[in-house]
């Protein structure tokens, strides 16, 4: 790869109808990326936020548990939509049914790789089938004028690349982006993403393209618009306790001075407002069940975290959490 002028990395983003503040997205996370998530996010600066991958057969037949996924407020806006399924009228169907319950953005998967997803053909899987894809992004667009985008992967595996064919009929047929994460189904989560192929993606198309993998800080935003060309950046995994990640990519990119490390008492801060924004979504004590894997992400790497995370994980009872969290930042700040 090539590097390019990277003096324009980060600037607003428009995705048809939609225009953005800058181009840094939160990507949708199973079983992280509920409103409480997404707000604090956002607070941090990112300016595009998704819903939970959201089943479009769940959506069609009236699921509580996929129509949940779409609660949503003021403050999370403008608000994505992700769907996934196999089906082109299903797809279609939830597609509508997203745009009247107000999402603003809606993305079709096609880069799912768990196992229950795509032995029913659905997310990954689809890249093998590049007819069905057409078909179906044919259904999708004539389903709703919202802006619409498409989450792929590098391809199915390392012999078969075909993201750029598979974002080429996504242009075809009106897609307003296409968000490549560069991997392989085959690959998962595992290895390093080769974001050639995002720059050749970039290269092949005439709409926005999003890149996606291995995001782990601000610098490493910045060079991924640098090395391929990319129009945006979606971050996943790299937030995961780290929602600075966004306020971090913003700057750097700008060539402004990057923000320092949160400091203890910004971090406690954070961790005491995402645990009262969860409590908000469905009582104290099914939040503490919910936000307990967050606790280990925003501990990590902290002195004395493991002990805090192996006492924290066993507490069901909100205010005994809050005790412990203060227990524990005050022996931190005194270490430190």
């Amino acid at each position: 790869m090539n590097k390019i002028d990277g003096s324009d990395a980060v600037h607003r983003l428009s995705l048809g109808s939609l225009e953005l503040k800058n181009n840094m997205i939160l990507a949708p996370l199973a079983g992280v990326s509920n409103m409480a998530f997404r707000v604090i996010a956002r607070e941090a600066g990112c300016a595009l936020a998704f819903t939970e991958m959201i089943s479009a057969n769940g959506l069609v037949r009236g699921n509580d548990k996929s129509r949940h996924y779409l609660l949503s407020s003021e403050e999370d806006k403008p608000l994505g939509v992700q769907v996934f399924g196999s089906d082109p009228v299903f797809l279609a169907d939830a597609v509508r049914i997203a745009d009247e319950q107000g999402a603003d953005l809606i993305d079709i998967n096609m880069g799912c790789p768990v196992k229950k997803v795509v032995k029913n053909g659905a997310g990954a899987a689809l890249l093998k089938d590049p007819d069905r894809v057409s078909k179906i992004l044919e259904m999708v667009r004539k389903a709703t004028r919202k802006p619409l985008t498409v989450k792929i992967r590098s391809g199915w595996n390392g012999q078969n690349i075909n993201a750029v064919r598979i974002a080429q009929i996504a242009e075809h047929q009106g897609i307003d982006a296409v968000i490549v994460h560069a991997r392989t189904a085959v690959q998962g989560f595992a290895g390093s993403a080769d974001w050639r192929v995002i720059e050749e993606v970039k290269n092949s198309v005439g709409i926005t393209v999003i890149g996606n993998g291995d995001v782990k800080s601000g610098v490493d935003a910045r060079d991924m618009i640098r090395l391929t060309g990319c129009d945006g950046v979606m971050i996943g995994r790299g937030a995961l306790g780290n929602p600075w990640i966004f306020k971090s990519a913003v700057s750097v990119a700008s060539e402004e001075t990057g923000p320092d490390m949160p400091t203890l008492i910004e971090r406690k801060e954070m961790i005491v407002r995402h645990l009262e924004a969860e409590s908000l979504l469905g009582g104290s004590d099914g939040a503490v069940v919910r936000f307990r894997k967050h606790l280990l992400w925003y501990t990590k790497r902290l002195r004395g975290g493991s002990v805090f995370r192996a006492k924290a994980t066993t507490i069901s009872e909100k205010n005994l959490l809050m005790d412990e969290i203060e227990r524990f930042f005050n022996s931190a700040e005194m270490t430190s």
